[in-house]
């Protein structure tokens, strides 16, 4: 062992690789398919980005889930091809890294589309557009409703 190169422990090691990949990727978007999608309770989403090459692991923690979920009008899921805007961080217990993401946008397809779509997806699950459950209108209605 050379006297001029100082040995660390695994996590001071962790922590400058976490300082320096946090600094130099502090800000990125990164385009890529869901994979492997979970919510557990907690109501973070963990998932990973892939493309044909590589993936790296991806976290939404609860609070942003609400927003992006809340603005966005579109489901996550796997398979769905996105841009992700976050940053690069460590999660220190495993040396790992990870994108922890604040935006999401549906790519390839408008997020509009993409609500529509799912939204009829699942109203046709229900069964909502059979033609059994439709009820004829009266002739001359008592009262008529905006909804």
């Amino acid at each position: 062992m050379s006297d001029s190169i100082p040995i660390l422990s695994v996590s001071e090691l962790t922590s400058e690789i976490r300082f320096q990949l946090s600094n130099q990727f502090s800000r990125v978007f990164v385009c890529g398919e869901i994979s492997g999608l979970s919510q557990p309770k907690s109501g973070h989403f963990y998932f990973s980005l892939k493309d044909s090459q590589s993936q790296i692991r991806a976290v939404i923690w609860q609070s942003e889930a609400e927003r992006i979920l809340r603005t966005q009008k579109f489901e996550l899921r796997n398979g769905l091809s996105v841009i992700c805007g976050g940053s690069v961080d460590v999660y220190p217990a495993r040396g790992e890294y990870q994108l922890t993401i604040r935006s999401v946008q549906p790519y390839g397809e408008g997020a509009l589309e993409l609500a529509f779509r799912q939204l009829r997806e699942k109203i046709e699950l229900e069964g909502l557009f059979d033609a059994g459950h439709k009820k004829p209108l009266p002739k001359f209605p008592r009262r008529i409703a905006l909804i």
